[in-house]
């Protein structure tokens, strides 16, 4: 296949240092969870004072955003990728660097940090000495690899629409979409987000694929196709200061009016008030950050590269970072607020002190 768009090799320093950012955010979000009033993690205290809603906050704040950025981010670099490699060794390279961590996870890390649930596992499948394989597939979970499997299935859907559609070609000078076709794109992200989530809402999970988000779909999908198109369209490049400022004060105008309308309706209002928020939300930080972030933090260190060359090992072995400083912290009798920042302040060096580790180990630096 012949394809003419103009392909970037060089590297994205910012983008690097947005990865990071986010990952970061993604180990401190699991924080968040173990000690706010959302136990949905590995290993979970319930907060026992009011500063848990100030965690519950921020697990709402991230959960509207920072998995869709993490999405275009993905998409935006899935076009060069298959343009160097074709549909066949592209798919292979998804498989060893999406597939092979995954099945780690499941096979390996996952029993690490799941024991913890064995007895409430064994008391709701009312078996007696529940056998640990038998637990094993109780409890099967991918745990936050399941953005790992969402964008494997993401990759295999581009590499197959690329392989049958007609060449592709871009535009070689960039051009950012204007002010309408954004606002066209988050109001159709929202109504779409509407409809599904009148079927799918807000706290459903999906077991067999272990998805704890699946009301979010629209969002991740729609932001890994902006990203595919911003590659081809060089969108990022584009991006105008005018446009991450507003993108800032987009976000911050619809939390302040859709957060508390939300709160004081129920029922379909209540959803379609969620929707709006969380996609207009999404696509105005989304905007503002990497913005930001190309004008603030375009350049790397020798501490900027290990951070980046690590981002990725970092989220795949901090659920055990945390399930182990969740124990080691238990005796602890402190506010919520507390716990969460004596965690976060062990637990972010940890992980890549751990990531450092894990991707010495030989071959693991071709899938990590």
């Amino acid at each position: 296949m012949t394809v003419t768009a103009k392909t970037t090799t060089a590297r994205l320093r910012y983008i690097d240092n947005l990865r990071v950012a986010l990952t970061a955010l993604v180990v401190l979000h699991h924080v968040a969870l173990t000690y706010g009033n959302i136990p949905l993690w590995f290993y979970a205290e319930p907060a026992k004072d009011s500063s848990g809603v100030a965690l519950d906050i921020l697990v709402t704040f991230d959960q509207a955003f920072f998995m869709g950025l993490f999405f275009l981010i993905s998409g935006f670099f899935t076009p060069g990728a298959y343009d160097r490699k074709g549909t066949w060794p592209f798919l292979r390279d998804r498989l060893m660097r999406l597939g092979v961590p995954l099945l780690i996870f499941l096979l390996l890390v996952r029993p690490l940090v799941n024991f913890g649930s064995y007895s409430s596992v064994e008391a709701a499948s009312g078996v007696t000495d529940l056998p640990y394989w038998l637990f094993y597939l109780f409890s099967w979970d991918p745990g936050p690899m399941w953005f790992v499997e969402v964008l494997l299935g993401f990759a295999a859907l581009y590499a197959l629409w690329r392989h049958f559609a007609r060449p592709v070609s871009g535009a070689d000078t960039p051009a950012a979409p204007g002010a309408r076709a954004v606002i066209a794109f988050a109001l159709g992200l929202a109504a779409v987000t509407f409809l599904w989530r009148l079927a799918v809402p807000i706290g459903a999970y999906w077991p067999v694929v272990g998805l704890p988000s699946p009301a979010y779909l629209p969002q991740y999908a729609g932001l890994f196709a902006v990203g595919v198109l911003a590659h081809r369209r060089r969108w990022l490049e584009a991006l105008t200061p005018r446009a991450g400022r507003l993108g800032f004060l987009t976000a911050g105008v619809v939390t302040l009016v859709l957060l508390p309308l939300s709160a004081v309706t129920g029922g379909a209002l209540q959803t379609l008030a969620v929707a709006v928020w969380d996609s207009v939300f999404a696509v105005a930080l989304a905007i503002g950050l990497l913005w930001l972030f190309r004008k603030r933090f375009d350049r790397q260190g020798p501490r900027g590269r290990f951070l980046s060359e690590h981002a990725y090992a970092v989220y795949f072995v901090h659920p055990v970072v945390l399930v182990g400083l969740g124990y080691a912290f238990r005796p602890l009798d402190a506010p919520a607020v507390v716990k969460f920042a004596v965690m976060a302040a062990f637990a972010l060096p940890l992980c890549w002190g751990l990531a450092y580790a894990v991707r010495s180990l030989p071959g693991a630096r071709r899938v990590l």
